[in-house]
């Protein structure tokens, strides 16, 4: 398949290389704590900040740990590829739970090298190498919401 109707709104203009180290971010939670996605994100290009649902908080140490493998895989020059599947066959591949009612039969899934695959409409980086380096600035936890602040530098 090679249409483009993805999700059914407009494309974001989020940071090509802020809004993809968000889904290695992503993966890496999910990996590491067994939690969803972000709950709530707000990527920009100077800082950005993710929101997930933890049932306990996770310390500096594993967020150090957390840090240092977004980074190993940005480091990976990992390839940012698209293709368009059917919710048939995302099904087994990405989380469809998020997804609005009114999303077209075409979802279009990002994959970052074979480290994550997400469905999504944002701009990314053709390859990890584009990034830059990921740092937290802050992270803090409470009610089972953990926050983090990050920034990417050269």
């Amino acid at each position: 398949m090679n249409q483009e109707p993805v999700l059914n709104e407009a494309k974001k203009d989020y940071s090509r290389p802020m809004h993809t180290a968000e889904h290695i971010l992503n993966q890496t939670m999910v990996r590491m704590f067994s939690c969803p996605r972000s709950k709530n994100a707000h990527i920009e290009r100077k800082k950005s900040k993710c929101d997930y649902l933890l049932t306990e908080d996770p310390g500096t140490e594993k967020l150090a740990e957390v840090e240092r493998i977004v980074n190993e895989v940005i480091d990976k020059h990992l390839p940012v590829t698209i293709e368009y599947l059917t919710h048939e066959e995302a099904a087994g591949i990405v989380d469809l739970s998020k997804l609005p009612d009114d999303v077209s039969e075409t979802l279009r899934i990002v994959r970052v090298g074979d480290y994550d695959a997400c469905a999504c409409i944002g701009d990314h980086v053709d390859n990890t190498s584009e990034i830059g380096h990921f740092t937290f600035l802050n992270c803090d936890y409470a009610d089972g919401r953990l926050r983090v602040r990050f920034k990417l530098t050269d």
